[in-house]
């Protein structure tokens, strides 16, 4: 059974898809992952209307998953890198490692944690339950 991939994505506003696609190709690829391999982009519902997040998804040929606040709260204790700003800002230790955990499911393990560009975030988390 292939193992499910999931980016999770943080971003600025207004962070262009170049931009989050390129991230994205580059934690698989730290990851040990070929594209192909990649199930979904995931970030929070609060990212809801930016238009990166979605034309990245779309470039790269998958779908953009937003996940609910309960839910990135949920695979928090899980992370493995711990922003005070973020925390401050979301009451997450990393946007984009709650979001690949939470998107990827409760057996899931970070493979990339959160790797950054100037403006978004992006971890790799696997299941393969």
């Amino acid at each position: 059974m292939k193992p499910f991939v999931a980016a999770g994505l943080g971003c600025r506003k207004g962070c262009r898809a170049e931009e989050i696609a390129a991230l994205v190709r580059l934690a698989l690829q730290e990851a040990g992952f070929e594209l192909a391999a990649l199930s979904g982009l995931f970030a929070p519902a609060f990212k809801q209307g930016e238009a990166g997040l979605a034309e990245a998804a779309t470039s790269l040929g998958v779908p953009l998953v937003l996940i609910p606040q309960a839910a990135l709260e949920a695979a928090e204790p899980r992370v493995l890198t711990r922003s005070e700003r973020v925390v401050a800002l979301t009451g997450l230790g990393s946007v984009a490692e709650t979001a690949a955990l939470a998107g990827a499911g409760p057996q899931s393990i970070l493979k990339r944690a959160r790797i950054a560009s100037a403006n978004a975030t992006c971890a790799i988390a696997v299941n393969e339950a």
